[in-house]
């Protein structure tokens, strides 16, 4: 019998192996990406204190919450770099908490970038 692989446990293990290679700083904190079925949530983290900066997430009552998941991202993307930006954060380690780099995290880190954080 065939058996699948879990994907959310190789998604688990290559999280890991990438937190083994960056972390964030207070001067270049870390912008964490979590990304469920329904929600998309991100973070900006100091690793050094063990701090959250700032966080946003579809669940915020700040966003509508309507359209497709990809246009919620972009929203969640542009409200975190307001709030790093409203913590004096300017550049962040961008992490990807395992996912590829498409769809739903391309559409926040870009929003991101956009609305002034740098990585």
């Amino acid at each position: 019998m065939i058996s699948k692989p879990d994907k959310n446990k190789t998604r688990q293990k290559r999280h890991t192996r990438v937190r083994g290679k960056i972390s964030g700083t207070a001067e270049r904190p870390r912008l964490n990406v979590f990304r469920s079925n329904k929600n998309i949530y991100a973070q900006i983290i100091d690793d050094v204190a063990g701090v959250t900066l700032a966080s946003a997430s579809t669940l915020d009552k700040e966003l509508n919450a309507s359209g497709s998941k990809v246009e919620q991202a972009q929203q969640v993307g542009e409200l975190i770099a307001k709030r790093a930006q409203a913590k004096n954060v300017a550049e962040v380690v961008f992490d990807r908490g395992g996912y590829l780099y498409h769809g739903r995290v391309q559409a926040l880190a870009e929003s991101a970038r956009e609305n002034g954080l740098k990585f």
